[in-house]
């Protein structure tokens, strides 16, 4: 196909001829077939262009947080004998101008790498591609353009903040958080849980006359589990944020303590006003799954808080809570207030503060409407708080 400068140079070779025609003159009539000519010969050139390429792309890390850079990385190999005429590596991505990379002629059999850095502004899934192969003539008159690796998602976590050490969340109970205590298997081996079968579990460790109770796969999990809890409540109510900036705020406080629960080891939790239940968990990839919720999550038309702390009531969870809030009223704090009685510490973090916000009762609140750091305002002890 004709690039922008191609298009231009047959537009002057029309008028050249057209101009040769009204005037008679020969040579103009010599110089318009010339100049399409020499169109037509970059067209072949990009069309014989021996081209074989193997490349691939990788992004690494594929999951970041808002603020800070991934690196992708491209290798271009030449599977031809023949060497590669001069190429133009083009990779999209959501949200800017993306990355354009030239690559130098390849010999056969031999592989080029470039990378590139990727900032992120703002959490989200990021599409990076498709990448394409574009080939030109030396003129610039003609091209071919082929996608020679699909699109990848970077999935980009909240803004985090290390908060302090959580206040432990648990009595350190080897039988805390267990479904059946001290159950002996069919095989005789101890354990203290069943859970659903995952993919990859152990099939030896099923155990069937649950299996056949639930009618669902059951395992049984033998290890003891030593973590402090810990459980966060996330308000997504549209109502409860006056602005964006107040929403990505609350967000990303709920992200940092999720991650500093997680540096701390601690089985997590995440109740959101919309319905949303992680379900209790430690690991990686349960930390992960709740990251990318979190990643994409938006304020929501459905759902209330009062159901929400309901639930998280009614599951008697123990450990520490951490209730995220935008817009609270006087009542909804008071609400949530009411869980201390089944948790160890409680607290309640406020981000658009419309009442004289007060701690006590073994409720602690935390007052993130300004723009200070959540670590620095994590730090404040309330006058009258209890910790």
């Amino acid at each position: 196909m004709l690039t922008r400068q191609g298009v231009v140079t047959v537009v002057v070779a029309i008028g050249i001829v057209a101009v040769g025609r009204l005037f008679g003159v020969v040579e103009l009539y010599l110089v318009g077939a010339a100049v399409v000519a020499l169109v037509v010969v970059a067209l072949l050139y990009v069309r014989m262009a021996s081209l074989r390429l193997r490349i691939s792309r990788a992004v690494s890390p594929s999951r970041v947080h808002a603020g800070d850079s991934t690196r992708v990385e491209v290798s271009a190999s030449n599977l031809n004998s023949r060497c590669s005429p001069l190429i133009k590596l083009r990779d999209p991505v959501g949200g800017t101008r993306g990355a354009l990379l030239h690559l130098a002629p390849l010999a056969g059999g031999d592989t080029a790498r470039a990378a590139y850095r990727l900032p992120t502004s703002r959490r989200g899934i990021v599409p990076i591609g498709p990448l394409t192969v574009e080939v030109t003539d030396p003129f610039g008159l003609a091209r071919r353009i082929a996608e020679a690796a699909p699109v990848l998602d970077l999935m980009v976590y909240p803004k985090i903040d290390f908060l302090p050490t959580l206040q432990a969340g648990g009595d350190r109970d080897p039988n805390g958080m267990t479904i059946r205590a001290n159950t002996l298997g069919r095989q005789g081996d101890d354990f203290y849980a069943l859970r659903q079968y995952v993919l990859g579990d152990d099939l030896r460790r099923v155990h069937w006359p649950s299996t056949a109770r639930k009618d669902e796969l059951m395992v049984r999990q033998e290890e003891m589990p030593w973590q402090d809890r810990t459980t966060v409540i996330m308000d997504l109510r549209r109502s409860a944020y006056g602005s964006l900036p107040v929403f990505e705020r609350a967000v990303s406080t709920a992200a940092s303590v999720v991650a500093s629960a997680f540096r701390d080891r601690h089985v997590l939790r995440l109740f959101a006003s919309d319905g949303t239940d992680s379900s209790a968990g430690a690991g990686l990839s349960h930390v992960e799954a709740i990251m990318d919720f979190l990643a994409v999550v938006e304020p929501s038309g459905q759902g209330s808080l009062r159901d929400c702390v309901d639930r998280v009531r009614r599951a008697s969870l123990g450990g520490s809570l951490v209730v995220v809030l935008g817009r609270a009223t006087a009542g909804e704090i008071d609400s949530a207030a009411r869980l201390y009685r089944s948790f160890r510490s409680l607290v309640i973090v406020v981000h658009d503060r419309p009442v004289p916000l007060a701690s006590g009762r073994g409720v602690r609140v935390v007052d993130a409407s300004g723009d200070r750091p959540l670590a620095e305002q994590w730090l404040i002890q309330p006058q009258g708080a209890t910790a």
